[in-house]
């Protein structure tokens, strides 16, 4: 099988296709009790590393999320484990903002202790979340204060820094003040869920990123069909850009990965449609 494309990100050599876990930790961005079937469903190491397993002999290893959440740690250790190869940690975890953070500035041990933690669970970027990134973002300034502290703390640990954030400004502004920053985490999808201004401009700001940018929700949590959203996305970045994908099972693993190389090789994907009975009508006859 031909492995997935790849692309470079601060030095390290990582898959364009990221593989997403929203999902399975429980945050289906549609209802309660889509949330609560996940959780007692999926959220175990051995679903994980199922869907895992699928994507790294694929050649997509990188993987996106909280490193330090027992679930995900786990089960990123079995898929190690079951194809012995390592994979790529993309963590996004939260640095505590309070009403005094902009001014004041992080308490370097909270700092170092988040840091730590991640680089521990084998981190190789620390991304801080959208809740600090976007927080800190300041449009007067055109600057994200405060930072320098947090990328400094993740460089003294032996990570590569980038920004998770909601607002486009923050990769504006991150690029204008030379923040040093690898890669960014970008929402972008067709409908615009969860944009904060029109599509096309999300578009120009990713096309004139400085630096890669892993691009998420791809689907708009499940609202957009694999097809469609992979063929707008994959069509409307950059070779060096990435894009996140959710999946709940090893078949849901295996078509967005197929989908996503048709697309890619500009080929005909080879997967079997779902069937209805509404679409008798269309298939072609078969004579026996």
């Amino acid at each position: 099988m031909q492995k997935f494309p790849r692309t470079t990100v601060g030095g390290v050599s990582i898959s364009r296709m990221i593989i997403g876990t929203n999902w399975f930790m429980g945050y289906s961005h549609t209802t309660a009790a889509k949330d609560q079937y996940i959780n007692e469903h999926h959220k175990n190491r051995k679903a994980m590393a199922d869907v895992f397993e699928v994507f790294i002999k694929a050649g997509v290893d990188t993987i996106m999320g909280q490193i330090q959440s027992p679930p995900l740690h786990d089960a990123v250790q079995e898929a190690q484990q079951r194809t012995g190869q390592k994979m790529i940690i993309v963590s996004t975890p939260g640095f505590p903002v309070k009403a005094d953070t902009p001014e004041k500035g992080f308490s370097e041990a909270e700092l170092d202790k988040i840091c730590a933690d991640d680089a521990k669970f084998g981190a190789v970027f620390c991304m801080p979340h959208q809740s600090t990134t976007d927080a800190l973002l300041d449009r007067c300034s055109r600057k994200i204060r405060k930072l320098d502290q947090i990328t400094a703390a993740i460089r003294r640990h032996g990570m590569i820094p980038g920004l998770s954030t909601h607002m486009p400004e923050s990769v504006t502004y991150a690029d204008e003040s030379g923040a040093d920053v690898e890669t960014y985490i970008q929402i972008y999808n067709s409908m615009g869920f969860l944009m904060q201004i029109e599509v096309d401009w999300i578009q120009r700001v990713i096309l004139g990123a400085k630096k890669p940018v892993m691009t998420i929700k791809p689907f708009a949590a499940g609202q957009i069909r694999p097809l469609q959203g992979l063929t707008f996305v994959w069509n409307s970045i950059r070779p060096i850009d990435m894009v996140t994908v959710g999946t709940m099972s090893p078949r849901e693993a295996e078509e967005v990965i197929e989908m996503s190389m048709g697309i890619l090789e500009r080929r005909s994907i080879q997967l079997n449609l779902q069937e209805t009975r509404s679409k008798a009508s269309v298939k072609p006859l078969v004579k026996k």
